[in-house]
């Protein structure tokens, strides 16, 4: 099964949640596809954040992971998934979590080939993303799971992408009204 990958440009500078989202539907099991479980889906998610990620001025060219370290991307994949998540959920920092991205941050960097590799590119967008503004507008879309930077003048927003999730809500919403209005 091949996917077509589009960077969330919404995400307004966080490779690492671009890389943490991409596994879609995460929390069920049934319908959940892991777009780095095919090599050549990394290839393709690296061509697409180079062009269109809105790091891309900070990591210009993206190279997959070799076979060797897929591995520590992955494992990168899942830390930052699991810190950011629970940060949104609770409010809090948990010391665990938070010790475990950053040594796994530490051994993306230090087993990654080069700068221009994704492992490499994710950590520091992963460090970026801890220490910058935007952490504190970290949010779970109510409709897919993927996590998003809520970039709304209020702080509201409840989905990743208006053009997806907004509309399948909105679409949702109207057809429950509609539904109830007919009974």
């Amino acid at each position: 099964m091949t996917f077509n990958w589009t960077p969330h440009r919404f995400v307004g500078g966080a490779l690492a949640l671009d890389v943490a989202n991409s596994v879609i539907l995460r929390f069920d099991h049934e319908k959940s596809v892991d777009r780095f479980a095919v090599p050549e889906q990394l290839e393709s998610f690296c061509e697409a954040a180079t062009r269109l990620s809105a790091e891309r001025n900070i990591f210009p060219t993206l190279a997959p992971p070799s076979a060797a370290s897929r591995g520590h991307l992955i494992q990168l994949r899942e830390a930052t998934d699991r810190y950011f998540r629970q940060l949104i959920e609770t409010g809090q920092d948990d010391n665990a979590l938070l010790a475990d991205l950053l040594t796994t941050s530490a051994t993306a960097l230090k087993n990654a080939p080069d700068t221009h590799s994704l492992q490499a590119a994710t950590a520091r967008s992963v460090l970026n993303l801890m220490a910058g503004p935007d952490r504190t507008r970290l949010r779970i879309c109510g409709h897919c799971g993927w996590l998003f930077i809520d970039r709304s003048k209020n702080r509201s927003r409840i989905w990743c992408d208006m053009a997806v999730c907004g509309n399948r809500h909105k679409a949702a919403k109207h057809y429950r009204r509609k539904k109830e209005t007919a009974s």
